[in-house]
């Protein structure tokens, strides 16, 4: 996905790119309908206009960020994943599993409950 080129070549470690450059070819596999954009220097997935999901990179994880609803739809299962979380996101260490079961029920849900949006914030 060429728009994901430039944010993942500023990953400096290979690794860490390499992950989150599989995840986010995942989900564009998976969701093939969902636009691929970098927004605030950012990669996320939209829908109709609607943002559904976004990523951001730290030294020692990488966020994902389904809205405050998803959030608290999902704050549980996040939690036995393993992920830290605040309101708004969860944290995936780099070295730790990436659970695609509940990454991929948070987009379906965020499709799903947006699919009326006409926003791109709920």
């Amino acid at each position: 996905m060429k728009q994901f080129t430039e944010f993942l070549s500023a990953i400096e470690n290979p690794d860490n790119r390499d992950k989150l450059s599989h995840i986010l070819e995942w989900i564009h596999q998976e969701f093939p309908h969902l636009e691929p954009v970098i927004k605030w220097n950012q990669p996320m997935f939209i829908d109709h206009g609607t943002y559904i999901i976004g990523f951001s990179v730290s030294t020692k994880h990488f966020a994902v960020a389904p809205e405050v609803a998803g959030m608290k739809r999902f704050s549980e299962q996040i939690d036995k994943a393993g992920y830290s979380q605040t309101a708004n996101l969860f944290r995936i260490g780099w070295n730790a599993p990436v659970a695609y079961d509940l990454l991929k029920e948070i987009i379906t849900f965020n499709v799903v409950d947006k699919a009326d949006m006409t926003k791109f914030w709920r």
